[in-house]
């Protein structure tokens, strides 16, 4: 199973660099009796989660004088090329920060340590079953998730008022409010609505539970599509907002997320849908006097479910010390240090106390709220296991979503194409 990747690392010029960075499976721990010493890759790239990731690697150092961790601090970008690199050359760490969208693959090639019997019976009760899913491959638990994001949007309430609509206050608001709010705001040179859909895919994916939609079934290689009534629905709703309501600006259907902020700010737009995590550069970049707020969880027919996509911390098999790794990621996301590091990130944390601990603390702030709230409602994911998945969302769906928003294609079209590229797909 191994040898499954190994053309695709060939090609790629980075070993010989991550050997020297990381060194093989982390046996820094010696035969002469010192300490054990695990490598950490970490792709935390905001400086205050990568504070809060020293802050709790430098905690567990001090209270296991006989287990040392050594943060590796790596990023985002070409993370799962880097880790085929590394994982192939035998030069991956022993613990692996990743998503959960990523590290199937790696787990069906034999690559990740089985945690399950490290998980405690405690912990697992306290991960909510759809995050847990989502980190759950062939019946084995292959990483702890930490923090998820989960799709807000986001109003000026001023402008909402001003145009006679009422903001929801509710636990939940549902589409047909969402569309309706969108139309009364509509009006005098401004829009309702700016979403960021430059890339749509994973949001039309992520949100699809809401009505009952789920894309694939099975796992893998085998995994079939399906698009019916439940995945279609919030394409077309979007669709309807853009061409027939005319109640979403045009521009930021072909802008990403965070340059579809930028009407926010400027009050062209009363409302925008974003990951949540946009909460906190909403407080930081908006105007002084712009009076936000994050709106209900949005529901649809099947209620305000989206998928889950957490970040997680894997376990390398070929590790020489998984038991000592597997201790130290039960430290790291115990409620305390779960709490403090989505703190630090603005995002949801994977488990119930530890989101709880974060609402007590941080729920009279603006936003935060319900943002937390839409983590009880993060649902299992079955694209994170349909194996093509990637390789389709980028060059068959994102592309047939742009036409489809664009009016250049319709529904059944749309329909047909997501279909027959997923049997295309690596043929």
């Amino acid at each position: 199973m191994k040898t499954r990747r190994a053309a695709i690392a060939a090609s790629l010029a980075l070993t010989s660099l991550l050997a020297a960075a990381c060194g093989s499976g982390g046996d820094a721990g010696s035969g002469d009796g010192g300490p054990v010493t695990l490598t950490f890759q970490s792709l935390s790239d905001q400086p205050a989660a990568i504070a809060a990731t020293n802050k709790i690697v430098g905690a567990w150092n001090q209270a296991h004088p006989d287990t040392q961790v050594k943060v590796v601090q790596a990023g985002w970008d070409s993370a799962y090329d880097k880790l085929i690199t590394q994982f192939n050359a035998g030069t991956a760490p022993d613990i692996v920060h990743y998503e959960a969208a990523g590290i199937g693959p790696f787990a069906a090639d034999g690559y990740l340590a089985d945690l399950s019997s490290y998980l405690s019976e405690q912990k697992r009760a306290d991960i909510p079953k759809g995050v847990l899913d989502s980190v759950t491959v062939d019946s084995k638990v292959v990483a702890y998730p930490t923090e998820l994001q989960s799709y807000v949007v986001f109003a000026n309430k001023k402008l909402l008022e001003q145009s006679g609509a009422q903001v929801p206050t509710g636990e939940t608001m549902t589409w047909d409010q969402l569309r309706q709010l969108a139309k009364t705001a509509t009006k005098d040179g401004k829009y309702g609505l700016g979403w960021g859909l430059s890339s749509p895919t994973a949001t039309f994916v992520a949100m699809a539970p809401a009505f009952g939609g789920k894309y694939f079934e099975g796992t893998g290689d085998q995994a079939q599509i399906s698009v019916g009534q439940g995945e279609m629905a919030l394409p077309q709703l979007v669709h309807d907002m853009n061409a027939t309501d005319h109640s979403i600006l045009p521009v930021t259907l072909t802008q990403s997320g965070g340059k579809a902020l930028a009407p926010f700010y400027a009050g062209q737009v009363a409302m925008t849908v974003q990951g949540s995590y946009q909460a906190a550069n909403i407080e930081k970049d908006a105007p002084k006097d712009l009076d936000w707020v994050a709106l209900p969880p949005i529901a649809g027919p099947a209620g305000p479910a989206q998928a889950a996509n957490p970040q997680t911390l894997s376990v390398n098999k070929d590790s020489k010390h998984v038991e000592q790794a597997a201790k130290f990621l039960d430290f790291f996301t115990n409620t305390e240090n779960l709490a403090a590091l989505n703190e630090a990130d603005t995002l949801i944390p994977a488990s119930n106390s530890a989101r709880d601990a974060l609402d007590k603390k941080l729920g009279a702030k603006k936003g935060w709220s319900t943002i937390l709230a839409s983590g009880k409602y993060l649902t299992s994911a079955p694209y994170l296991f349909a194996g093509k998945y990637a390789q389709w969302k980028d060059t068959v769906a994102t592309p047939a979503y742009q036409r489809f928003l664009a009016n250049q294609i319709d529904a059944n079209t749309l329909a047909q194409q997501l279909k027959d590229g997923w049997k295309s797909v690596g043929k």
